[in-house]
């Protein structure tokens, strides 16, 4: 491993520490189960993306990755990070977490509380020669959620329902740290009650 890609997952792995620690994060990972990314600045393919491997899973009422930080060990949000830096270098990191009408309506306080914007992808609208294609459906949901936005990669936004896919709120940025303190923030709000 280079000094470089130690670094990267030194920094997810203290991002994650910090999830862990977090008992009430619990109640917000999903049925797919959490997964959180940070890429090398220089980021080309899966292989250049840091995940926890085998996700995040909830043991004994306590949010615990399944396995390891690992380069490769995520597919799906390490091409979406990996499509989101078409549009903007500065993304690096990515996790999502589970969506509710009852979770929607808190987290859209908490953006406001927070001043930041929440957008979201209607999957309805996805083109149905991609409905059911993850690998061709990407360009199409990172295209769909920076046009619904104004051109910009929101920090917090959502995918609605879509054939065989659980909906999911994500959150985005540029370093995991900051990723895991809003998770736990939102988490411990959200466990409190709003």
């Amino acid at each position: 491993m280079t000094q470089e890609q130690e670094e990267v997952a030194d920094r997810l792995g203290l991002a994650l520490r910090r999830l862990e620690a977090c008992k009430e994060f619990s109640a917000l990972v999903p049925e797919v189960r959490t997964n959180f990314v940070y890429s090398l600045p220089e980021t080309r393919t899966p292989a250049d993306v840091a995940a926890v491997d085998g996700r995040i899973t909830v043991v004994h009422g306590v949010p615990k990755a399944s396995g390891p930080i690992r380069f490769g060990a995520s597919d799906h949000l390490a091409r979406r990070v990996i499509a989101f830096r078409q549009y903007d270098l500065r993304v690096r990191s990515c996790l999502n977490f589970r969506w509710n009408e009852r979770i929607l309506e808190f987290t859209q306080g908490w953006c406001r509380e927070h001043e930041l914007a929440l957008a979201a992808v209607d999957r309805s609208k996805e083109p149905k020669e991609l409905v059911g294609s993850d690998q061709s459906s990407m360009p199409w949901k990172v295209e769909e959620l920076i046009r619904s936005s104004g051109g910009l990669i929101p920090s917090v936004f959502y995918e609605t329902p879509g054939w065989g896919k659980e909906p999911l709120f994500l959150l985005t940025g540029t370093d995991p740290l900051v990723l895991a303190d809003r998770m736990t923030d939102i988490s411990r709000k959200y466990a409190a009650g709003g």
